[in-house]
């Protein structure tokens, strides 16, 4: 059919089955008027049948289709930071001289960044804001072509300059199948000097040789000054002249230690525009002897343990606690973590949490040592390294251990609100959930007014406390005298070999005899820990309470730490958790890991933290009356280690003069570390428009491609956020995988394969994002613009006053015929009415007009 021809169509086609009912309805019809003569009788059921005809159609959705030349136009309008002012206002000026020719004709508006706007008409703004950290043309396109409506001429102006930073505007082209005219934009052209890439090879030896190349560009001749650092410390710096285009540095760097290193290239004194862009690193990784992180309080003990994994070929750092990582970029230096005889309350909730992605996440391996700050009386307790832990830090108290009454001393002043009473109820359930049956707990809360929330009570009826703990509410002053009083005449009147009290407040009290009330408790065997939360605290009070009292003062800004005192406190006032009687380590389950060992024969160990193994761990050896001494488990990709016992002068004293004391440790910490296993696979990580695309191949020890193999990525974002992939295989023992990099900052990477259930490699890589593709220095894509015009049937650099102008598409606009087929319908009705009632064979012509009513039925 020409597309100059009308068409019809029917929008429900399915009610056309209605006329089936035709010949019943016509026989009906017919029967009703038999009192008429017969052509009065065809007239009438021909006026029925019609309109049954025409109701049919109207509920089929008929529908005529007229051709139509008038176009619906969406311009397309990129406002990228890319796209420099000057070009901003040649689109707007291009599209006010369009717009002049619009006619009959539609027009739309879509401004666009990172993402599209909203798609508005003619007669509202075109400028509206949207992310300009970003160009994605395929999206722009996308929406621009859903919003034109049907009826139409389609047509999109895409005004941009082409560099598009996510997205592929080619393929949003062909599946949009619309005529698509691109109008090339200038890119900015303000004084910029950017660090357009570090370039560093991905892994090198340690102590090998390699080059650091960074590359400027400029887009215009320029002095200033280039710097370069190796992780934070600067190791070249020179004021250098550059051209315009892209100028090249390159620094010879060897790495010794570290096993991920980040190089960071700044350039500052340069005549420049934006500074988000003066930047960029680049990461490497290295291979070298294995190497062991460890965090000791008190680091001339850990001397022994060190010299005898050095002695192994195993480099050891030690750290205090207040040196424990703080970003997993550090923490990837190493392959194990130790942490010996350090409180939880040393560490932060985010130093927890890193260890915790160390360790599941990228393979890393841990191992805790005893102490009297490790485990419980560590204040592991509900903490995230518990949950890495092969065992927990509570334990069933023996019947023999003296009992404990602990009053929980607790501030529920106004200033308390919030996180801060949060946690101290969180903090007080913790502490009693560590007590025995056999002991006792109480706690007060205080302000303005003293409050017993639980009067002492036996600790085998536990829920009866913690719910009354969930009832405390903050508001009011700070008193804390009368509580102190209260908790000393209540400790008085309780049976119990051990008595201690904790005090939480974040205030300055009102006066009272404090010193007096101490003195009191430690005459009278009840020893007194204080915690004071924020700087506004009476630390000094605090202090001389505790002193006085026998026990600790803590001070935390953060509300989160105040469970893990709790926790540390309510164990060392149990004095349950330590068994310092000496006993002979015994072997539970034989292991690989200690082959070559008699630990039966080892000098006995004079002490140990007591725990409980979890369900799933794998203990290896324990003491004498059948605790854990050597517990371990894998814990996501990582190895997890306990030793309740320690490894210095306090309980291995004897242990340290053992002839097998370095080699058991040796094999310990080689069991536990991270595997980076890398012989017969190679990685390749690219990054480009926010996303990356990593490609593992892989040979098995005949030199034989290994396919079907598990092959598993574990990706941690700038933000510690987790993501776990599988790589596909795409070729004989090539495996594929791509992931979006929406953020700048460091990626950490794991890469594992499995064959048949078995770990056959395990390697670590870092992935460097640096700014946005956005900022970067470069021309119109004069290349992707003429494309996507070619692609789609548009044209390039089409001048404003052509967009408008007639077409020879034609698109079919749509009349619904329903009204007129019920108006129709309606009329018929009514002549079928009259001819059912009316008898028009009693009509004379040139006589008076009498109408005879039919008697018939109708």
């Amino acid at each position: 059919m020409p597309n100059s021809w009308f068409q019809l169509e029917l929008t429900h086609a399915g009610w056309l089955a209605g006329l089936l009912l035709l010949p019943v309805l016509v026989l009906y019809f017919y029967r009703g008027l038999v009192d008429f003569v017969r052509w009065q009788r065809v007239l009438s059921l021909v006026c029925r049948t019609v309109v049954v005809v025409l109701l049919v159609l109207a509920l089929a959705g008929l529908t005529l289709l007229r051709p139509t030349h008038d176009q619906f136009v969406v311009f397309a309008i990129d406002r990228s930071l890319s796209v420099g002012d000057d070009s901003r206002k040649a689109a707007d000026a291009y599209i006010e001289k369009a717009v002049k020719e619009t006619g009959q004709n539609r027009a739309a508006f879509l401004s666009f960044g990172e993402t599209p706007g909203t798609v508005r008409d003619q007669r509202q703004d075109s400028t509206a804001k949207v992310d300009d950290n970003g160009t994605n043309v395929a999206a722009a396109i996308e929406v621009a072509a859903a919003a034109c409506p049907p009826f139409f001429v389609p047509k999109i102006v895409l005004l941009s300059d082409g560099n598009q930073t996510s997205g592929d505007a080619l393929k949003a082209a062909l599946r949009a199948g619309v005529h698509i005219s691109t109008v090339p934009l200038k890119t900015r052209d303000d004084p910029e000097v950017q660090v357009s890439a570090v370039r560093v090879p991905a892994q090198v030896q340690q102590g090998q040789a390699f080059n650091v190349e960074v590359v400027i560009d400029s887009n215009h001749d320029d002095e200033g000054e280039v710097e370069i650092y190796q992780r934070d410390h600067k190791v070249w710096s020179q004021r250098r002249k550059i051209k315009k285009g892209e100028n090249k540095i390159t620094l010879p760097q060897t790495i010794e230690q570290d096993r991920l290193v980040s190089f960071t290239a700044r350039t500052k004194g340069f005549k420049d525009t934006l500074l988000d862009n003066n930047s960029d690193f680049g990461l490497v990784s290295t291979a070298g002897k294995p190497r062991v992180l460890m965090i000791e309080s008190e680091q001339r003990d850990a001397k022994d343990l060190i010299y005898a994994l050095e002695e192994q070929d195993i480099r050891v750092d030690v750290r205090p606690p207040q040196g424990m990582p703080d970003s997993l970029a550090d923490l990837q230096n190493y392959e194990l973590l130790i942490l010996s005889n350090v409180p939880a309350t040393a560490l932060s909730m985010k130093q927890m949490e890193i260890a915790r992605t160390f360790v599941r996440d990228l393979g890393g391996g841990l191992i805790m040592l005893g102490g009297d700050q490790s485990f419980g009386l560590g204040g592991y307790y509900k903490t995230v390294l518990e949950e890495i832990l092969p065992v927990r830090s509570d334990f069933e108290k023996e019947k023999e251990k003296p009992s404990l009454a602990m009053i929980l001393v607790i501030d529920k002043s106004g200033s308390m609100g919030g996180e801060k009473i949060e946690m101290a109820k969180e903090a007080a359930k913790s502490a009693i959930e560590l007590l025995g049956p056999s002991d006792k707990v109480g706690v007060i809360a205080f302000e303005g007014e003293t409050y017993w929330i639980s009067e002492v009570h036996p600790c085998s009826d536990k829920g009866f406390v913690l719910d009354r703990v969930s009832t405390i509410e903050a508001g009011g002053g700070t008193v804390m005298y009368p509580a102190m009083e209260e908790a000393f005449d209540a400790l008085q009147h309780t049976v119990a070999k051990l008595k201690h009290v904790i005090i939480l407040t974040d205030g300055i009290s009102a006066p009272g005899d404090f010193e007096g009330i101490s003195q009191s408790m430690a005459s009278a065997r009840i020893t007194v820990s204080t915690v004071g939360v924020g700087s506004d605290a009476d630390q000094p009070l605090l202090e001389e309470i505790a002193r006085i009292g026998g026990g600790r003062s803590y001070q935390v800004e953060d509300p989160f730490a105040i469970p893990q005192i709790f926790a540390k406190e309510t164990v060392a006032a149990s004095k349950s958790a330590i068994n310092e009687q000496p006993f002979q380590p015994q072997t539970i389950r034989p292991t690989q890991a200690l082959a070559g060992l008699e630990v039966e024969t080892a000098p006995p160990l004079l002490g140990y933290v007591v725990t409980r193994n979890k369900p799933t761990s794998e203990p290896i050896l324990a003491t004498e009356s059948g605790d854990p001494l050597l517990t371990w488990w894998r814990y996501g990709l990582g190895m997890s280690v306990a030793f309740t016992s320690d490894a210095k002068s306090r309980w291995a004293a004897e242990w340290t003069a053992w002839p097998s004391f370095g080699k058991f440790w040796a094999q310990i910490v080689r069991h536990a570390m991270r595997k980076n296993e890398s012989k017969g696979i190679v990685v390749q990580v690219d990054q480009k428009d926010r996303r990356a695309v990593v490609s593992l191949d892989a040979i098995d020890p005949s030199g034989r491609f290994l396919n079907g193999a598990q092959t598993e990525l574990s990706i941690i974002d700038a933000q510690l956020g987790k993501k776990s992939i599988e790589l596909a295989q795409t070729a004989p023992g090539r495996y594929q995988a791509e992931f979006p990099t929406p953020t700048a900052g460091s990626y950490h990477l794991e890469f594992s394969q499995k064959y048949q259930g078995k770990l056959l490699y395990q390697q670590s890589r870092g992935l460097a994002v640096g700014y946005s593709d956005e900022l970067r220095l470069r021309p119109t894509n004069v290349e992707l613009l003429q494309s996507v015009a070619k692609t789609s049937g548009g044209q390039y650099d089409p001048a404003p006053e052509a967009i408008f102008a007639p077409t020879d598409q034609m698109a079919l606009r749509a009349t619904p015929l329903w009204p007129y087929l019920i108006l129709a319908a309606a009329l018929l009705f009514v002549a079928d009415v009259a001819l059912r009632r009316i008898d028009l064979t009693l009509i004379r012509i040139g006589r008076p007009r009498t109408f005879a009513l039919s008697q018939g039925r109708s």
